[in-house]
């Protein structure tokens, strides 16, 4: 088995006549609490949780939590602080994260996998109650992310959007959008299920009870916009970045840029859908160059660390807000070209797997249950 590895970027210093670098005014998370919260950050084994942790490094003291305990971001915090939880369609799933939070006196939970979403949200107030900050929207903005048709009908009248259609019993020879179109589950992340469909006798080969959406397709350059708000779910940061190079689903090479255009796409994609905390929207170009919203991340990206080297640290900003701070009007970024590589943890042979705390009602750890 590889020993596990995260991402790691890499930058060019900003020039002499670049603007200055909002990371040196973001504040103290400790500052509200005297000392440093305590933040557990789940899904540690993606490069969402990886990317928030090593962001918070220095500033808190961390505890990282997920369903494999061979997790890549259990292994950047101290033994006692790592977590073995249940999959985020378990239904003990928050029950087991209010009892950790309790257990370990965590200030503030951040939730980075699509599936935990939904569960936190719902329990809000028992979190909030049990004096735990958690970085999550509402559970109708959620819920509108999460289900692409439900995020078209939302935003339709908000913003540019791909003409969409779910894919019923009858219908979709007629489709407005034209061919060749994009045919993708209403549900699920990255490009699981996504195809391409060159003309209508293509349909038949697709579910037809409205679980697929067939939509526009969108040739042109695709985007992802980092967006920061606080908590009244004002936009004080929108980042837009190029995909340059991706690796499963996973920028590996990318500019951060000067686009306001994009950015206001962005902007008034979240204020319409009500979102709050750290958030990505994805973008791509139409045939004749203009931007349209292709999907929502409701949870910190995968790419953050992009948008902290142009200068905007979201997961610092969004831990003091969470904690009290009040964020800016505007934080400006700098342009910046990214490109990314993996880093080894290296362990002692018996420290891989070795998780101090574990969840009640944990499922069995079978690659079905890691899988859920």
């Amino acid at each position: 088995m590889p020993l596990p590895s995260s991402p790691t970027e890499t930058a060019p210093p900003p020039s002499a006549d670049a603007p200055a670098d909002a990371l040196a005014d973001a504040p103290d998370p400790a500052a509200a609490l005297g000392r440093p919260p305590r933040v557990l950050v789940t899904g540690a084994g993606g490069p969402s949780g990886v990317g928030f942790l090593r962001a918070l490094a220095g500033a808190a003291e961390l505890y990282a939590a997920d369903v494999d305990p061979n997790g890549t971001g259990l292994y950047l915090v101290p033994r006692a602080r790592r977590m073995l939880v249940p999959p985020g369609a378990h239904p003990g799933f928050a029950d087991a994260l209010l009892r950790l939070c309790r257990r370990h006196g965590i200030d503030v939970l951040v939730p980075t996998v699509d599936a935990e979403l939904l569960p936190l949200a719902s329990r809000l107030t028992e979190f909030t109650a049990a004096g735990v900050r958690v970085l999550v929207s509402p559970a109708e903005a959620v819920a509108d992310c999460l289900d692409k048709w439900r995020l078209a009908r939302a935003c339709a009248d908000a913003v540019r959007l791909p003409v969409t259609w779910t894919l019923g019993p009858a219908g979709g020879a007629d489709f407005p959008g034209g061919f060749p179109a994009v045919a993708k589950p209403r549900t699920g992340s990255g490009s699981r299920g996504v195809r391409t469909v060159e003309g209508p006798a293509a349909l038949a080969r697709l579910p037809r009870d409205h679980s697929y959406l067939l939509q526009e397709l969108l040739p042109g350059t695709e985007y992802s916009v980092d967006v920061l708000t606080d908590g009244t779910g004002r936009v004080v940061a929108a980042v837009p970045r190029s995909r340059d190079r991706t690796d499963s689903g996973i920028v590996i090479a990318g500019r951060v840029l000067d686009a306001p255009g994009l950015s206001r796409l962005a902007a008034d994609t979240v204020r319409t859908l009500g979102l709050r905390g750290v958030l990505n929207v994805q973008v791509r170009e139409d045939r004749h160059g203009e931007p349209a919203l292709l999907e929502v991340n409701p949870r910190p990206p995968g790419g953050l660390s992009l948008t902290r080297a142009a200068g905007v640290d979201m997961a610092r900003w969004a831990v003091a807000g969470l904690l009290g701070a009040d964020l800016p009007e505007r934080i400006a970024h700098r342009e910046v070209a990214v490109v990314r590589h993996w880093e080894d943890v290296v362990l002692r042979p018996d420290e891989l797997g070795d998780v101090a705390d574990t969840a009640e009602a944990l499922p069995a750890r079978t690659a079905e249950a890691v899988a859920a």
